[in-house]
């Protein structure tokens, strides 16, 4: 099965959109590749330690072509066939192979223009992710160098070769830093330019926050921070370029920290490598020569670094399915469900309920033949008792070569304080300690350096000795920013849709974080978007009324209607009203009524008879230049059903029994309710009758239907005080009904209208015996 293209990759992009996360595992030989985590809504998280991506050392500088992530649990791929062979020129986003991966067989596009030099991995060969697959060459003329020097050798060289650490990286100071590095914006971004900076040297910075503005080769994107802190560097100014990896700027916990780095100059530090933290993890570990998968901890949100085991839904020995949630995991965002991605048996459980592992770390093995967990159950024991494996914390900062990687143990409880006097917490600690009432400062950490986690909170609540938050304490000072001397503050969309609007961003009041001018500013400014209307009052007790706001697409049938409308709209009309008085007639609805005879019954009979007798009423224009007499007169009868409105007909009404087309009427109507009308039931009409006086309504004009002469439109029933000699004070009360008949001038005059609504007049008035024949 072959699925529509895909934008050829050099990095994966990992989202998550679903509370239930599938946990990736590792075989025990790894390709290294690195990842770069979006969000949906444009804004893109600053990592750090970002790897730095190796280069083919060749004397022509060739475009990689390496297998791409078609699917989140796609490991390696398969080449099916090659659409372009080597020496022919390709286009980007032109399909030049079928992959094959866990999911489907896939077209992979090219992302850049060029030549196809060498293609390393033939058809039928599988590779894993990340790894070379076919150079590209930028001119014709480079095909053979590339060619000659990009042999599959080469690459596995080049591959295996330490990377060179980015330009501009900082480490090696005394107080704890974290590394923002240029991010990859898109999948052909290289470098990386620093728009503005929307925060300062020594400004406040918290997790999501919009930090930076970056301009790559695709358009200019606000830039978030992963973590709390201050901005103690910026190492790339406004309108300085940076290679994607490179750093751009340094974040310190605390406050202090930020005269030590700024004291400490420009100094180098090196981002620790994937490769680096595996090797470090398993020095030493020989894994067993049997089948298994690795359970590693999954990123449950764009921010998370770490996770803790909150419950294992599974036993070791027990079997396991793929898509069956085997653990809880309690991210900074909130608790969920992480499935199996293979079907085996849980051998060993790593990291134990109660426990933090990082991101990416082993927290458990899956046997696929349930006789080899002892050997699995071993090789686990290597894996919790080297430490680096569960938390490779030594890993992401310089160690000293002589202190060993502590074992891994049950997480000990650390007062929370530190010289700053901030308190390190997960999001999700802070929220549950805001929704409780519970003061952090009290609580005592179990994460990782003292980390206040979601459950030490939930612990602490229970506690009456912990002192809650006072309700009077004054809120934080949120950290103010001031644009430059002439800078409107304004996000990358807002001045793009500005530009085109031709609107001076200085006329715009900004709704965003600092004042500054969003999209939304622009579109309410320029009348495309509704601004956000205050809250409604209403009185005590009375529910408010939420009205929709948004576009309803037509169903089909209020397609048919819209264009059968639309139709008679070229017509020539005129109308043509008479009240008619209903005492007689309704007299004899009460006598018919029991007998299941509605009014609708009854004015198709009554119609039925005046049309008899003046036919030209029951005629239609005909296209050729004439009138098409009818000789049955099927009179339809306009009824509202949910969604739309269809003409149920009463075919020959002129000369059936009212018993019989009362009971054909509610047939008819069941039907149209259910949505069960055949064509012919709702489409041979040639008089409609619209009846909207049981609404109330005294008067109104109908349309004229596609195909027909005439439709008559039905008012309400009233009490009308009318001149009588007769009578005392010479007035009377009567029962009147105003009826305006719709005809097409074409084929119908006035005087034919006046004299059919003389005789349903008389019918309905003086000869309502007739219509029960």
């Amino acid at each position: 099965m072959r699925f529509s293209t895909v934008a050829l990759l050099a990095v994966v992009a990992q989202t998550s959109t679903h509370t239930q996360v599938q946990a990736f595992g590792t075989t025990t030989t790894k390709t290294s590749t690195f990842t770069t985590k979006t969000k949906t809504n444009a804004n893109v998280v600053a990592y750090g330690n970002k790897q730095t991506q190796t280069q083919l050392c060749m004397a022509a500088d060739p475009i990689k072509i390496t297998m791409p992530a078609l699917s989140s649990t796609m490991k390696e791929g398969r080449i099916v066939s090659w659409l372009k062979a080597e020496g022919e020129e390709i286009t980007a986003g032109e399909a030049i192979m079928v992959v094959e991966s866990d999911k489907a067989d896939m077209d992979v596009e090219a992302f850049e223009d060029g030549y196809l030099a060498k293609i390393i991995t033939g058809e039928g060969e599988s590779v894993n992710v990340g790894e070379v697959v076919a150079l590209i060459a930028s001119e014709e003329s480079e095909i053979a160098e590339v060619a000659n020097g990009g042999g599959s050798a080469a690459v596995e060289e080049a591959a295996s070769t330490p990377a060179e650490p980015a330009a501009g990286a900082a480490a090696g100071y005394s107080v704890p830093t974290t590394e923002v590095y240029m991010p990859a914006l898109s999948s052909t971004m290289t470098e990386g330019k620093i728009v503005s900076w929307l925060k300062s040297e020594g400004d406040q910075v918290s997790a999501g926050e919009a930090i930076m503005v970056v301009e790559s080769d695709k358009a200019d994107m606000d830039v978030e921070a992963f973590e709390d802190g201050y901005i103690a560097k910026i190492v790339t100014g406004e309108g300085e370029a940076a290679d994607v990896g490179a750093l751009v700027a340094i974040i310190v916990e605390n406050e202090a920290d930020i005269a030590a780095v700024q004291a400490a100059g420009d100094v180098t530090v090196v981002p620790a490598s994937t490769a680096a933290v595996e090797e470090a993890a398993t020095a030493g570990v020989s894994a067993p020569d049997c089948e298994f998968s690795q359970i590693d901890m999954p990123a449950l949100s764009s921010t998370m670094k770490e996770g803790k085991i909150v419950s294992w839904l599974k036993a070791e020995g027990d079997a396991v399915s793929s898509g069956e949630a085997i653990m809880v995991v309690e991210s900074d965002k909130a608790d969920m469900d992480v499935e199996a991605f293979e079907d085996g048996y849980l051998a060993a459980i790593v990291t134990a309920e109660g426990e933090v592992a990082n991101v990416g770390a082993p927290v458990a093995i899956i046997a696929a033949e349930e006789g080899d967990i002892p050997a699995l159950q071993a090789y686990a024991a290597t894996l919790a008792g080297g430490g680096g494996a569960v938390i490779p914390a030594a890993a992401a900062a310089p160690a000293s070569p002589k202190t060993a990687a502590p074992s891994a143990a049950a997480p000990k409880a650390v007062s929370n304080a530190n010289a700053g006097g901030r308190i390190v917490a997960s999001p999700l600690a802070k929220k549950k300690a805001e929704e409780l009432g519970v003061d952090l400062s009290t609580v005592v950490g179990t994460g990782p350096n003292g980390r206040i986690t979601g459950g030490d909170v939930m612990s602490a609540s229970k506690n009456p000795a912990v002192t809650t938050k006072a309700a009077a304490a004054a809120a934080p000072v949120k950290p103010s920013h001031i644009p430059a001397a002439g800078v409107i503050a304004a996000t990358p969309t807002a001045r793009v849709l500005a530009k085109k609007a031709k609107i001076d961003l200085a006329s715009i009041v900004g709704t965003g974080e600092f004042g500054r001018v969003t999209a939304d500013d622009v579109m309410i400014a320029t009348g495309e978007k509704k601004a956000p209307k205050p809250a409604r009052k209403v009185a005590p007790g009375v529910e408010a009324v939420e009205l929709r706001d948004d576009l309803e697409p037509f169903t089909g049938m209020q397609r048919g209607v819209s264009k059968n409308m639309e139709a008679t709209l070229s017509v020539p009309i005129f109308r043509v009203s008479r009240a008619i008085v209903m005492n007689k007639f309704e007299a004899l609805y009460q006598n018919v009524k029991p007998k299941g005879v509605s009014v609708s019954a009854l004015l198709a009979k009554a119609v039925g008879l005046a049309a008899e007798k003046y036919p030209i009423m029951n005629s239609n224009y005909d296209a050729s230049g004439g009138i098409k007499w009818n000789a049955d007169i099927n009179i339809a009868m306009a009824v509202a059903i949910n969604g739309g409105l269809i003409t149920p007909t009463i075919k020959n009404a002129n000369e059936k029994n009212i018993l019989d087309i009362g009971g054909e009427w509610r047939e008819l109507v069941d039907k149209a309710k259910a949505g069960t009308l055949a064509p012919d039931e709702y489409q041979s009409g040639t008089f409609t009758i619209s009846n909207l006086g049981m609404f109330g309504v005294s008067q109104f004009d109908a349309i004229l239907p596609p195909g027909q002469g005439s439709i008559l439109a039905i008012g309400g029933t009233s009490d009308m005080v009318v001149p009588d000699k007769d009578a005392v004070l010479g007035l009377k009360t009567q029962r009147q009904m105003t009826v305006t008949l719709t005809c097409d001038h074409r084929n119908i005059y006035g005087a034919d209208a006046a004299l059919f609504l003389k005789e349903l007049a008389d019918i309905m008035e003086n000869k309502v015996e007739t219509l029960l024949l």
